[in-house]
């Protein structure tokens, strides 16, 4: 039996998955969790063969779970979903340390198969990813501006372009607005912009948001 811990901050979109995974009858739900610190404790009291893990998590989001897990070589294998485009963040997630991702949008029939092929200990990757790791090995200088981003710059320049304050942003990823400040900085000069309406302007147009 396969078991997997849900971790996503909506509950209807759990429940949609639940049920998906439900049709399955070599897989198991064990526990589900809503942000990062439910997801992490959960973890100590219910081992898992897969965390099914949303990227978009309010405050600390997936990638970090994933640096996380990463961090204390736990064994879980980690299922990145997200309604983001693969082209954005599929590769980004692989290079993480995720053994997969999968768009929500896609047919259910792929999360069922993506769970099992990670628990066989491979790597789940659709076709489309597949050519985009091709692509990006043969041509590493066509990757975006935002590619040479650390999880935390993502991150910030996430938070600013969904309108949020450099207070809030430190508050919610549990840092400094010193701390927050240099990452912005950070961003700014590494995508070649200058000021926060740029920002926001860059990742709607690299839908990012």
């Amino acid at each position: 039996m396969i078991r997997v811990v849900l971790c996503d901050d909506h509950a209807v979109v759990r429940r949609g998955i639940r049920d998906t995974l439900s049709e399955a009858v070599d897989i198991q739900v064990v526990a589900e969790a809503g942000s990062y610190a439910e997801v992490r404790e959960v973890l100590r009291s219910n081992p898992c063969d897969v965390l099914v893990l949303d990227i978009n998590l309010p405050g600390r989001g997936g990638m970090e779970v994933l640096a996380s897990l990463r961090e204390s070589e736990s064994p879980t294998k980690v299922l990145m979903v997200s309604m983001f485009p693969e082209d954005q963040y599929a590769i980004r997630c692989l290079r993480a340390g995720a053994q997969g991702y999968l768009n929500k949008a896609g047919d259910p029939d792929n999360l069922i198969n993506a769970v099992r092929t990670i628990a066989q200990g491979r790597k789940y990757v659709t076709a489309e990813v597949s050519q985009m790791l091709v692509e990006s090995l043969s041509s590493p200088t066509d990757l975006a501006l935002h590619a040479s981003l650390s999880e935390r710059e993502l991150q910030t320049l996430l938070k600013i372009a969904s309108g949020k304050r450099l207070s809030e942003i430190a508050e919610e990823l549990m840092l400094s607005p010193k701390t927050v400040s240099v990452y912005r900085s950070r961003v700014l000069e590494k995508l070649k912009l200058s000021n926060n309406a740029e920002l926001t302007v860059y990742a709607i147009r690299n839908e990012l948001v």
